[in-house]
């Protein structure tokens, strides 16, 4: 059924036309997301279906008396209330139903063939159940906590920054659960952890949905549909986004002289999903079929739900690091370096290198201390213990605040400051139109003032300048802020194409997938892990473990439940126990190191074929068996010394 409808509708600001002569219809249950270029009119397709802008021209038909709430880009809250009263202030519809539900199951309870009570009470159910609003107080606390906001619960909501303020308003809307719910990139100042939680209370309490948004995991997630708007016209494909690739391909394909550049882009973009994330898709089901099968033979054996768990955090782990480097591809070499703020650990004791060609990726938790690495590498913090060894190498730098633009200077003033028309692109001469057409500027920009731009535009600009100078060695904060999926794809192959090494930081985990060779991992407290796995596959097996250690709880729990009173109890590990306790960690360690060098071996031809490809396969089934054997023993030794404990 159609919630609403959108008939001929044409939208023109002054002589910029927006929209032509276009159709929109949002069905119940749908989550349609809005695609298309900066500037192109995302957010006023929004607010016409919204009703807070009117269309030139056209009509706006909304089913009656549904709900249509959008998430601003800029909340405003009442100063005298505190975080946890701003959201119960938004559920007060809610709230006052529940309280009338109650008084009439009552009523009811006494009266029971009163019709007329009946039906209210089937009303006041019906409501409820749509938004969804049993156990509100739960739900409240959930979010605070999942959001990252429980710490601030009692503080004024305006003392709060920008992004914390869109979270508590991000909060209300989901717990409210309109019949319509807008969002205007929504996973903007969220974390990773923030958006996986967004993401499954959408899908969970299927929401109608229509939202924009660059990050590409969370609309291949979350949405049914893609609508992108194109030369003033809007374009509807089915499915998320691999789905939307496919589709926009085989409309390229028939306009395809026009469309050579951007048909290229996308089929690289198809390319890197068929080789990269269907095979990890088709790996992390096979994983997560482990887990459910676990969940049954665990009653019988809680022993196999440790041993995953112990599988999962290996598979988390790299040990390949090359110690024999030669310090001329040496970058940054830092020791035992820590750095704190008042109150906070943010590194501590952190050893790593980055090299020549390294292609780092820092995440994690909002807050951790991920910009201060970038800080500290640049020189603009000193670190409180430790050293940062930098070598002689050519640094460029992109932050979120484009600092190295001048608002005053026109595009070809930015690019050619010593006049003409021509620019060196790392070493290559070409004129700056063509240079600035890759970054999808127009021949008519050229003679606008930065000032003039908007933030997207303004971030492509910063982008283009820093890739055209000759540097080792590129730190990018958050470099997709602001930019359409389209520029973002063009960021995408100007690194991956980049010859030097990149350490950035970001959120959006397609991004992160795409570019990234190794992640340092910001855990909270001080904490920084180094990884070589791709950050999807990194936080799937997070996600997994958190799932086995609430299984294990859950048996452990049942288990007890179950148990008979033991004529003896054991306090303490008998002989064989503590013995097995204490030289099976080593022993299993240097099992795993011994594993390891065989599995490289079998890499190597040079090496597989010195020792003979079938000997080293009997040594590695031999050893992987013997593994398995302590493995086991260990985890059964570990469970009864944790019950003792």
């Amino acid at each position: 059924m159609a919630l609403v409808d959108l008939f001929n509708i044409k939208k023109q600001y002054d002589i910029k036309l927006l929209l032509d002569d276009v159709d929109f219809h949002l069905n119940e249950g749908e989550r349609v997301t809005i695609v298309g270029q900066n500037g192109c009119g995302k957010s006023t397709l929004m607010k016409i279906i919204m009703g807070t802008e009117e269309p030139t021209e056209g009509k706006r038909v909304v089913t009656n008396s549904i709900q249509i709430e959008m998430l601003s880009q800029q909340p405003k809250f009442d100063p005298e209330l505190n975080v946890r009263d701003a959201i119960l202030n938004e559920l007060s519809e809610l709230k006052t139903a529940k309280d009338e539900y109650d008084l009439l199951s009552l009523q009811v309870a006494e009266d029971c063939e009163n019709q007329e009570l009946l039906k209210k009470l089937e009303k006041v159910s019906a409501f409820l159940d749509h938004h969804n609003a049993w156990n509100l107080d739960d739900k409240i606390e959930r979010i605070l906590q999942e959001f990252k906001l429980k710490e601030y619960e009692y503080r004024p909501v305006i003392s709060l920054s920008g992004g914390e303020q869109r979270r508590v308003a991000l909060a209300s809307l989901i717990l409210k659960k309109p019949d319509i719910l807008l969002l205007d990139e929504p996973t903007n100042h969220l974390d990773v952890y923030m958006v996986e939680f967004l993401e499954e209370i959408l899908l969970k309490e299927k929401f109608t949905l229509l939202f924009i948004s660059h990050d590409r995991h969370f609309i291949d997630t979350i949405a049914t549909r893609v609508v992108e708007v194109d030369n003033q016209e809007l374009v509807s494909y089915t499915g998320g986004y691999m789905a939307y690739l496919e589709q926009k391909e085989a409309r390229m394909h028939a306009m395809k002289k026009s469309h050579d550049n951007l048909l290229r882009l996308l089929k690289q973009e198809e390319s890197w999903l068929g080789k990269g994330v269907k095979a990890r898709e088709k790996r992390n089901q096979g994983r997560k079929k482990r887990v459910f099968e676990l969940r049954e033979e665990a009653k019988h054996n809680p022993t196999l739900i440790r041993k995953m768990m112990v599988e999962l955090e290996r598979e988390k782990k790299h040990f390949n690091r090359d110690e024999g480097v030669s310090r001329k591809k040496m970058l940054f070499d830092l020791e035992n370096m820590s750095y704190a703020v008042p109150g906070k650990k943010l590194i501590e004791n952190l050893t790593t290198r980055i090299l020549q060609k390294d292609k780092i990726a820092i995440v994690g938790i909002n807050g951790a201390g991920k910009s201060t690495l970038l800080k500290l590498m640049l020189g603009r913090l000193k670190p409180d213990s430790g050293i940062i060894e930098q070598g002689d190498f050519e640094l460029g730098y992109f932050d979120q605040h484009r600092e190295m633009l001048d608002n005053n200077k026109t595009l070809i003033e930015t690019f050619c400051p010593d006049g003409g028309d021509h620019i060196d692109v790392q070493g290559i001469d070409f004129h700056v139109y063509g240079y600035l057409k890759s970054f999808l500027f127009p021949k008519e920009f050229l003679d606008k003032k930065v000032a003039m731009l908007s933030g997207g535009e303004k971030n492509r600009v910063a982008l283009a300048l820093l890739l055209a100078k000759k540097v080792d060695c590129l730190i990018l904060d958050e470099p997709t802020n602001d930019l359409d999926i389209q520029t973002i794809n063009i960021l995408e192959e100007k690194l991956i194409n980049f010859p030097g090494a990149i350490l950035f930081v970001s959120h959006d985990r397609y991004f992160i997938d795409k570019i990234a060779s190794k992640l340092f991992i910001f855990k909270g407290n001080g904490i920084v892990e180094e990884s070589y796995q791709t950050y999807s596959e990194y936080l799937n097996i997070e996600k997994e473990l958190k799932e086995l250690n609430y299984l294990e709880q859950e048996v452990k729990s049942s288990v007890k439940k179950e148990e008979k009173p033991k004529e003896k109890i054991q306090t303490k590990l008998s002989y064989k126990e503590q013995k097995d306790f204490d030289i099976l960690p080593d022993e299993i360690e240097a099992l795993e190191n011994e594993i390891g060098a065989l599995n490289k071996c079998l890499g190597d031809p040079d090496c597989y074929q010195e020792k003979g490809l079938n000997t080293i396969s009997e040594e590695l089934a031999l050893l992987e068996k013997v593994y398995e054997e302590k493995t086991d023993r260990y985890l059964e030794v570990l469970e009864i010394y944790e019950e003792l404990s």
